[in-house]
């Protein structure tokens, strides 16, 4: 069947949204205003930290959205709770960070857990980041069997497995595509603070604007500060601490699957004609967090961190005459669709 190119709207809301939009687009010009400001006036008062400001910036802002390089595949067999292949891909990725000390745990990143059919075939996909320096590390003090230990332990501890002692190197070092291993990693959660999760109420990194200000006069901190090895003994020293420390959402780590109701209502002489979908979102308090998508044969909605909805439709419908309310007080979303 071919598939109509989907489209996306807000369903109906007040004026009240409109003022926020503009009320948010004031503060932003507000800011850049300011931030040109600083510049400027950094640019004047200490040249030197404003070449260091910017060059800074520049090597963040690479390595942030640098992708995820594969390095080796691990393949070991799933015991429980149902058993199964599971393909561990192991990458370097500029956003994790590297541990603050030889003492300190090793941050990783993972991604979400896929399972992949192939024909008759069915296994199950998982990605896991270290900071590139970390596995460069490993490999130069012959400890690079550390990492797939940490990756299988993350794996067990993550998605409550229990896998096989035994795993080996898949023929290949990536398990998939690139696109689908950042899919993976990107689509669910962000790396953030080096110490993990922040808590409710604790206040983010500094904005640029405080970056700014806090660099007029000096120099910034090296970067570098950051000591990676894996030698044995540093090994023996975290015995007793946690050996792996996971870079997560502020707020979740995956989104959930919404409760629904799809009613089909049939005309007078009992075909149907239209469809009536509802979806319950508790903690959705606005319109301007939900995403909605509606093709010809299927419904999307997201809710960015909270909730992610997929419905392949029963029949065919007509997605340009489609409506949708978002209902406040009951925090449901409801959608009608007239059938093709």
């Amino acid at each position: 069947m071919h598939r109509a190119r989907k489209r996306r709207f807000i369903p109906s809301a007040d004026t009240s949204i409109i003022k926020m939009a503009a009320q948010c687009q004031e503060a932003t010009l507000q800011q850049v205003e300011q931030l040109w400001a600083m510049l400027d006036d950094m640019l004047q008062s200490d040249p030197e930290s404003y070449r260091t400001f910017i060059q800074h910036q520049l090597k963040e802002g690479a390595d942030l959205y640098s992708p995820p390089q594969p390095n080796y595949c691990l393949r070991t067999r799933i015991l429980e709770p149902e058993e199964g292949w599971l393909y561990i891909n192991v990458c370097g990725w500029r956003r994790v960070p590297p541990p603050q000390s030889p003492s300190h745990p090793v941050p990783l990143f993972g991604g979400r857990l896929e399972t992949v059919t192939e024909g008759q075939d069915t296994y199950h996909v998982l990605d896991v980041a270290f900071n590139p320096e970390v596995i460069h590390e490993a490999v130069e003090d012959g400890e690079d069997g550390q990492l797939p230990q940490l990756a299988l332990s993350y794996a067990q501890q993550q998605h409550k497995l229990r896998l096989s002692e035994h795993y080996t190197l898949d023929s290949a070092s990536l398990k998939g595509s690139l696109k689908s291993l950042w899919h993976r990693l990107t689509f669910l959660q962000k790396p953030t603070d080096p110490e993990g999760s922040l808590p409710h109420g604790h206040s983010p990194g500094p904005t640029l604007l405080q970056q700014i200000s806090t660099l007029r006069g000096r120099q910034t901190e090296n970067g570098d500060d950051f000591a990676v090895a894996l030698t044995a003994q540093q090994q023996d020293r975290l015995k007793g601490k946690a050996l792996i420390q996971v870079i997560s959402s502020t707020e979740t780590t995956q989104p959930r699957q919404p409760d629904h109701e799809l009613t089909l209502v049939a005309g007078p002489d009992g075909s149907p004609m239209r469809v009536h979908l509802t979806v319950h979102l508790p903690g959705v308090h606005s319109v301007s967090e939900c995403q909605l998508s509606i093709s010809q044969d299927d419904v999307v909605v997201e809710v960015e961190d909270l909730y992610h909805f997929h419905l392949p439709l029963p029949v065919v419908v007509k997605e340009e005459e489609a409506t949708a309310i978002f209902k406040k007080k009951k925090q449901t979303l409801f959608v009608s669709m007239p059938v093709l």
